[in-house]
């Protein structure tokens, strides 16, 4: 008699739940899959630290504001308030996460090394600032666009003036640093070659002028907002020029920044905190007072003595991943994120007055209770990314042999790199220009 033919083993539920634990998760293995592909198609004479420092820059603004800015229903209206101005003791967060000076320190070295190889390769000024700009600018259309319809929509339902005016007030509030940061952009090539410590002295008139003399034309404070932003763009020139090169004059920036912004806040009655607070008689940062720029030295000489550290770290693909995914996105993220809150907010209305999001800003609860509002920002600003992140990498056409329109270069200059084909270095040198 034939002995039974044995059928397919079959696996217990403990062994199959076992395999699938034993196997990374897909979504894991795809991140670092897509990781590692970023890290093998950047060139490696890409100084990564540059754009380390710049995404570090963009996401301590936006966890600034996130911290640092409530929407309180009052009188019928919403307002702004600020835990700064009720606890004066949480100033030291302002400066940790108020970090333009650095931003603009990359600004300036950046824009200085691109228009050297502009120069170099024959493009001219015009054509060189277009593509400068036009990365910068393209967003804020969208943004314009956005609001200009929102204020139409909130104006015929019968919303406040008042609300009105606090929501438009802080949605457009990143765009002064955009007109300053592109009239420094279309100026880099008067500044190539000026001393940092020329706009500081600058500052150090006008604010003896506004605080110390208490003399001069109301609108001499303004003054600052070029000459304070100037000091780091033009340190960012010097670093490309090569002389801040070494740690001493980084040692030299953060001692000498530091000791100056002590000596200010503790002796000449600056305010401690690095970011404006509702109500407060003096701002540090609108317009910018020698304080904010002394305290902007200092986070410049803190940013170059981390450039090792911080390309150790860009290394590891995640990380490196990571810090060209918000370089691509930057001006997208920071000009929607007062918008994901301020959608965050409004929204949870319906349910009442919640904590940390609608209540006022005077203890710790509500600080406790901010700090778990973050991740539902965080992912609002991700529905606001999905969206209108094309805009700032510009329109794609589709190309003639059919592939997808719309796709990030990124992506296909990672995909010719698995193929194979020549030259996809260079091209994702292009696509991560700064």
């Amino acid at each position: 008699m034939p002995e039974p033919v044995p059928g397919p083993r079959r696996r217990t539920p403990a062994r199959t739940a076992a395999a699938r634990a034993a196997r990374p998760p897909r979504l894991t293995h795809a991140v670092r899959r897509g990781a590692r592909r970023v890290d093998a198609a950047t060139p490696a004479s890409r100084d990564r630290a540059v754009d380390a420092l710049r995404a570090l820059a963009v996401l301590g603004v936006v966890l600034g504001h996130w911290l640092v800015t409530a929407l309180v229903p009052q009188d019928g209206a919403l307002h702004t308030a600020s835990p700064l101005r009720h606890l004066p003791w949480l100033a030291p967060v302002s400066w940790v996460f108020q970090t333009l000076a650095v931003f603009f320190l990359v600004g300036g070295h950046v824009a200085t090394r691109s228009l050297a190889s502009a120069r170099t390769r024959g493009l001219t000024y015009g054509a060189w600032l277009r593509s400068r700009l036009a990365r910068l600018l393209r967003p804020v259309l969208a943004l314009l666009a956005l609001w200009t319809a929102a204020a139409a929509a909130l104006l015929l339902s019968g919303v406040p003036f008042a609300t009105l005016h606090t929501l438009l007030k802080l949605a457009l509030s990143p765009l002064w640093f955009l007109l300053v940061f592109a009239a420094l952009t279309a100026a880099t090539p008067l500044l190539v070659r000026l001393s940092p410590l020329w706009p500081l002295a600058v500052v150090l008139h006008v604010d003896i002028l506004r605080f110390g003399l208490h003399t001069g034309p109301s609108w001499l404070g303004w003054v600052n907002v070029a000459a304070g932003w100037l000091v780091p763009y033009t340190l960012g020139a010097a670093w490309t020029r090569g002389e801040l090169d070494g740690r001493h004059a980084a040692r030299l920036l953060l001692l000498g920044g530091t000791a100056a912004t002590v000596l200010l806040v503790t002796c000449a009655g600056y305010p401690a905190s690095m970011v404006g607070v509702p109500g407060a008689p003096v701002s540090n940062l609108n317009p910018p007072t020698l304080a904010a720029v002394t305290f902007g030295l200092a986070q410049c000489g803190l940013a170059l003595l981390l450039r090792d550290r911080l390309r150790r770290a860009m290394r590891r693909p995640l990380a490196w991943a990571a810090a060209a995914l918000v370089n691509l996105s930057a001006m997208t993220v920071f000009l929607w994120h007062q918008t994901a809150l301020m959608t965050t907010t409004v929204a949870a209305l319906a349910g009442g007055r919640l904590p940390g999001l609608h209540t006022r800003p005077d203890d710790l609860h509500w600080v406790a209770a901010r700090l778990l509002w973050l991740p539902v920002f965080t992912a609002v600003l991700a529905l606001y990314w999905a969206v209108f992140r094309s805009r700032e990498q510009g329109a794609r056409r589709r190309p003639a042999s059919g592939g997808s329109a719309g796709r990030s270069r990124v992506v296909r200059v990672h995909r010719a790199a698995d193929r194979g084909a020549a030259g996809a270095g260079h091209r994702t040198h292009r696509t991560h220009r700064p």
